[in-house]
């Protein structure tokens, strides 16, 4: 006998659905909502026509407009139910449900690390709903991760870049210092109650730990491959 929910559960079934699993549900999906729209309050005004090349202005464009559907869409899953992020469309950057979020993106440089270590976090919460047991989110996840693998190789090419030179290494190594940390505090305690039901549901697939030691895993080898040097994975954490 299996220890996790073994049910596959369709909108209709929602209001049947034990008041844990409903409220859960809603507040990921109200959570990755607002993580979608974050990102472009962040970058579309600073950013969208000050960008170094018109490439660059074109990726800025086509990285909102994707970010902004994926918006629309977890919030469709949620008017689907009776909920609503509607009221995180134009939440103040200080109200953002995710700490990055709140920060600034006052550099080209801090684009392009949000692009390559916060937008691989996005990827790695998408990748939690593969297999979910609501199963209308699945339904909409293959498009939505394959976007934002792009905007990860984006973010990646320009580190790249950036790094070629000592002077360029020194600036991004500092962007780095700090990006890194958020990045893996994005990923929430290593110890959660509420993530073991999330498992427990089959609403999210793994535990956070296991998915923050599978993103250093990942980042780790190219951090090193640019000539950087990787930060301490403990140093200003908020969530260890």
């Amino acid at each position: 006998m299996s220890d996790r929910f073994e049910g596959k559960v369709e909108a209709k079934d929602f209001p049947q659905m034990d008041k844990e699993y409903q409220d859960l549900l809603i507040r990921l999906f109200r959570i990755q909502s607002d993580a979608e729209i974050g990102g472009p309050h962040l970058y579309v005004d600073r950013w969208l026509l000050k960008a170094p090349l018109a490439d660059d202005m074109w990726r800025v464009a086509r990285v909102a407009a994707e970010e902004i559907d994926h918006f629309r869409k977890f919030n469709n899953l949620l008017h689907e139910l009776g909920y609503s992020a509607d009221d995180r469309l134009h939440a103040p950057m200080d109200e953002r449900m995710i700490d990055v979020f709140r920060h600034p993106m006052d550099t080209w440089l801090d684009f392009a690390m949000f692009s390559f270590l916060i937008d691989r976090v996005g990827r790695y919460q998408l990748e939690e709903f593969i297999g979910c047991s609501y199963l209308p989110v699945t339904r909409i996840l293959d498009r939505i991760i394959q976007e934002e693998k792009g905007h990860v190789a984006f973010g990646e090419q320009k580190i790249k870049e950036m790094a070629q030179t000592i002077e360029g290494k020194a600036v991004v190594q500092d962007a780095l210092n700090k990006y890194y940390i958020w990045a893996l505090d994005m990923f929430g305690k290593s110890k959660s109650s509420r993530n073991d039901r999330y498992l427990y549901w089959r609403i999210k697939r793994r535990h956070n730990e296991q998915a923050r030691v599978e993103y250093i895993n990942e980042v780790d080898p190219l951090i090193k491959e640019f000539g950087l040097q990787v930060p301490d994975p403990r140093a200003g954490r908020l969530f260890l």
